[in-house]
């Protein structure tokens, strides 16, 4: 149901620390009408053009904090609320080069009531300048 909006449109581009591309950016919503401690948020995984990326590549900057997947796990004191655009960044040394992208990224969210995990997937076409 929300998967169409968890990819935003605006939300590819380079990562550039002290001058240098140290990777990529997406930017994404949950799929989920409630937003989620961070701890109940059990993976996140990102592909582009098919290609998966590690998991240890990948971060959450929300908040002006930033966390591996691994250090949300045990993440209590913070959220992704609904509607909340997040910053997932891929460490890629070089990034990517101008140009369009598949990009295709799945949640995995423990909610509470339900008796499983759901994954929810997304996958649009994005588009980097530089």
């Amino acid at each position: 149901m929300m998967d169409q909006y968890m990819i935003c449109e605006d939300g590819l581009e380079n990562v550039v620390e002290n001058g240098r591309i140290t990777g990529f950016a997406i930017h994404a919503r949950l799929p989920y009408y409630r937003g989620l401690g961070l701890s109940m948020i059990e993976d996140v995984s990102i592909s582009i053009d098919g290609e998966p990326m590690p998991r240890d590549a990948i971060r959450v900057e929300l908040h002006g904090r930033s966390w591996s997947l691994a250090e949300m796990e045990t993440c209590y004191d913070d959220r992704w609320n609904f509607g909340e655009k997040a910053r997932l960044v891929v460490r890629c040394p070089g990034g990517l080069k101008p140009g369009e992208y598949r990009v295709d990224l799945a949640e995995r969210l423990r909610i509470s009531y339900l008796p499983f995990v759901p994954t929810t997937r997304a996958g649009r076409m994005l588009r980097i300048a530089r």
